[in-house]
């Protein structure tokens, strides 16, 4: 019987086979070093393109602010502006304002009322009169309240009875205090304006 011993070529063979997974193993890790190594180049490239993105709209943004801050400033020029021109527009506007005052006065003053003083202070009217009556006195309110389109919102501040001086019966009338206001022409085009528009449908 013929015998052979295989033990030297089994210890060659397990030596091949470890030498083997050696070579594995640091191929393996080779490989999974440059797997790292290419992972963390893209997200290190990844990162730096989305800091580059985050600047530039940073950058937009405070040019934006900018831009804002400018129209802001505008806007405000614009506003003082419009109140200038407003202002200049008044006071033009109000150059003929006595003689409106003085033809209302005239219109809306009813039969038996008779105007002693008035005086103005910016857009106020201070009158001061005698009527014949408290109807008369009554009747004037009405009139400069709905009837006159350059005076509106009188207000009665005093009404009291007294003795006609120039009267030798001794003839009892109404002396009167009250203040109106004067109506702005930009106030009556805004008020002509708003009655122009239609109204909402039923």
């Amino acid at each position: 019987m013929i015998r052979i011993n295989l033990l030297p070529h089994r210890e060659a063979k397990r030596k091949q086979k470890q030498a083997a997974f050696a070579a594995l193993m640091a191929l393996g890790g080779l490989l999974g070093a440059a797997l790292v190594l290419l992972v963390g180049g893209y997200n290190a490239s990844q990162i730096s393109i989305q800091n580059q993105r985050n600047e530039a709209l940073k950058q937009a943004n405070a040019e934006l602010d900018k831009k804002i801050s400018k129209i802001a400033s505008l806007k405000s020029e614009i506003e003082a502006l419009k109140a200038r021109q407003q202002a200049v527009e008044d006071l033009q506007g109000d150059r003929n304002q006595p003689v409106y005052l003085l033809d209302e006065l005239v219109r809306q003053t009813p039969e038996g009322v008779y105007l002693k003083s008035f005086k103005q202070d910016g857009q106020k009217v201070l009158l001061n009169g005698v009527a014949q009556s408290q109807e008369r006195v009554a009747e004037l309110l009405r009139n400069l309240s709905g009837n006159s389109p350059w005076l509106e919102r009188p207000d009665l501040t005093e009404v009291r009875a007294a003795t006609l001086a120039q009267s030798k019966t001794g003839r009892k009338v109404v002396e009167f205090t009250l203040t109106v206001s004067i109506k702005r022409a930009r106030e009556k085009e805004e008020l002509a304006k708003e009655s122009a528009k239609p109204g909402p449908k039923t």
